[in-house]
């Protein structure tokens, strides 16, 4: 694929990315399984420079993005960052070499925002549907992912539930302490296999 493609292209880009980073969990499989913590540098390298995280963190707010301080924002965005990269590392700790299918590549003309499909095929097992949702930059043209959908359980709007009350109640200091919290766990293969 040329750079070209790939930056021009949401369905090309996102299949050459998930393509790159399966292939080297698979890689990095036997190193993985003795420091799970690895998972996050993958994410973090392979995965991050393509997810507009900054976009994703504004929009979990919701509502409540009004009444957050502005200088507060920094600090949110970069904890969100390594929240972020923690929850792709726990959710790759299920994958065991399933064939993931994506949906064929289409031209994009004028839309600014996409749904790349996806199946996630593991024998013996029920298939996991998956959407990927990307958005193309105005300033940059880059198209980047900022969320992703399994069996229509939207991960933006799970986080968006999941800190609604916690804004309205206790603001964006206890969002960001539950998020850290979540950074600081180590990473576990072993549960995530049992769930």
């Amino acid at each position: 694929m040329t750079a070209q493609a790939e930056s021009t292209n949401p369905y090309a880009m996102l299949q050459e990315v998930a393509t790159i980073t399966f292939d080297r969990i698979k890689r990095e499989h036997e190193d993985i399984q003795k420091d799970p913590e690895l998972l996050r540098k993958v994410m973090e390298e392979e995965l991050l420079p393509h997810v507009d995280y900054k976009f994703s963190a504004l929009k979990v707010l919701g509502k409540h993005y009004k009444i957050v301080p502005k200088e507060q924002f920094p600090e949110y965005i970069s904890v969100f960052r390594s929240y972020l990269i923690t929850t792709y590392a726990l959710a790759m700790a299920y994958y065991n070499g399933q064939e993931v299918e994506f949906q064929p590549v289409r031209e994009v003309t004028v839309e600014t925002t996409v749904t790349v499909r996806a199946i996630d095929k593991e024998p013996g097992k029920p298939d996991i549907n998956l959407a990927f949702k990307l958005r193309k930059n105005k300033k940059t043209d880059e198209w980047k992912a900022y969320d992703m959908v399994a069996e229509g359980i939207s991960l933006l709007s799970t986080k968006q539930g999941e800190f609604e009350s916690m804004l309205r109640k206790d603001g964006l200091d206890a969002v960001m302490d539950m998020m850290k919290q979540t950074i600081n766990k180590p990473i576990n293969l072993e549960a995530a296999k049992k769930v």
